[in-house]
């Protein structure tokens, strides 16, 4: 199974970002989505989990979305929330998959049997942090994660 994460899209899903969608069989947006046009966006791709972040806490469109999300993804229990800061200190043993976004850096991490993902930002450039997704490979014994730069450093 074919996962993507995007995050922090901040109002901009760019082309390179709806390329690397493609063939995707789910989309895990975590947060900062910016307008409901992007969710439409991306729904039309594949289905979709998604939460708020802080900058979509005020906006009518986001009323319904979640602020916390778990789900399970092809066997593996999965923690999805915007600011790391909010995943709780004792997480249940059950999740092996936990998705933030928010700093607009990426990392891949595993600490012991848990992965640890955030995609860092598809949106508009932060600073000089690169511009990126996390595509998954999801089977039930394994997952490979990978991020994919959307940007060449100097753009």
């Amino acid at each position: 199974m074919k996962i993507a994460i995007i995050s922090d899209t901040h109002n901009l899903l760019r082309p390179q970002a709806i390329a690397a969608l493609q063939g995707c069989e789910q989309i895990i947006h975590a947060g900062d989505i910016g307008n409901a046009e992007i969710l439409a966006q991306l729904v039309a791709i594949a289905p979709v989990h998604v939460v708020r972040g802080n900058n979509d806490l005020k906006s009518a469109w986001a009323a319904e979305i979640p602020d916390v999300l778990t789900f399970d993804l092809n066997g593996w229990q999965t923690l999805l929330v915007h600011d790391i800061a909010d995943v709780p200190a004792n997480l249940a043993p059950e999740t092996r998959l936990v998705i933030t976004g928010h700093s607009h850096k990426p990392c891949i991490e595993w600490r012991g049997e848990r992965l640890y993902i955030n995609p860092g930002s598809a949106g508009p450039r932060r600073f000089k942090l690169p511009v990126t997704l996390a595509l998954l490979e999801v089977r039930d014994d394994a997952i490979e994660p990978r991020l994919v730069h959307l940007l060449d450093p100097a753009d």
